[in-house]
């Protein structure tokens, strides 16, 4: 049955298809379709708009339509129906990672399903990622494997730069990468401001590249910490072009910009 009510409503003009929108529909309304996100159906949509904040681009707003009422046990038959549909995914499944929020029970070993050990990571057979997706703009700050995490911050660059990446720095961390130089600073200014407030992060890495437009990572990062006003232990990597590390820097706890 059709009705007046609010819903919600996507510019396909500001959308990107990130998926940040997805996980933080419960009522599991919203999918990524032809590269845009998308409403599977209105009965599905309770119109209350918890999937707005998550949007970078402010492409979702909530509007008052004619439309399908809403509908929850509708919403219990398509949740459990995505159970069977989802298990036999692999963890690499094609499409928009930011979909699919996963964590790893252990790390992935290459070619086989054999015991994980320490050597096999510091050999480079091993990835030591815990969780996907890994980029800071598709990563929600509700993500549930930032709960009291040892969170490492990576620049894009120096993920290529470190010859031992997972053994060095990964290893029993949560990662989030970007770029300061590309990326929206204000954006990601805000989202950690909101993780340190709320996710209780046990102590912060920050790996940048030696170069002028790399510093900005840790400037953005500290901002987010001094929004937060929370104090935690905090350790800073420079790398080189060629994966040395140029210089670390460990503090106690960090609330000022500096």
């Amino acid at each position: 049955m059709q009705k007046l009510r609010k819903i919600i409503e996507i510019d396909e003009k500001l959308c990107d298809g990130c998926g940040q929108c997805v996980p933080s529909c419960a009522e599991g309304a919203l999918q990524i379709i032809n590269g845009k996100a998308r409403i599977v159906s209105e009965n599905l949509c309770d119109g209350l708009g918890a999937c707005m904040g998550e949007c970078p681009n402010g492409a979702l707003k909530i509007i008052e339509r004619t439309a399908d009422d809403f509908d929850e046990s509708a919403v219990e038959k398509h949740l459990s129906s995505q159970v069977p549909q989802a298990a036999p995914e692999p963890a690499m499944a094609c499409g928009c990672p930011s979909q699919q929020i996963q964590s790893f029970s252990s790390p992935c070993a290459c070619g086989d399903n054999a015991g994980i050990s320490a050597a096999s990571i510091s050999t480079g057979k091993t990835s030591a990622l815990s969780h996907w997706p890994v980029q800071i703009r598709l990563i929600p700050a509700h993500a549930p494997f930032l709960k009291n995490a040892d969170l490492l911050v990576l620049a894009d660059c120096a993920a290529v730069a470190c010859p031992a990446l997972h053994a060095d720095f990964l290893k029993g961390k949560v990662v989030m990468m970007g770029c300061p130089k590309f990326d929206d600073a204000d954006e990601y200014i805000q989202k950690f401001t909101e993780i340190f407030t709320k996710a209780g992060i046990k102590s912060l890495t920050i790996v940048s590249m030696e170069v002028p437009c790399c510093a900005g990572l840790a400037w953005i990062v500290k901002k987010g910490l001094a929004g937060a006003g929370v104090d935690i232990p905090v350790v800073e990597l420079v790398v080189g072009a060629q994966g040395n590390i140029v210089s670390r820097t460990t503090t106690s706890g960090q609330t000022a910009v500096v």
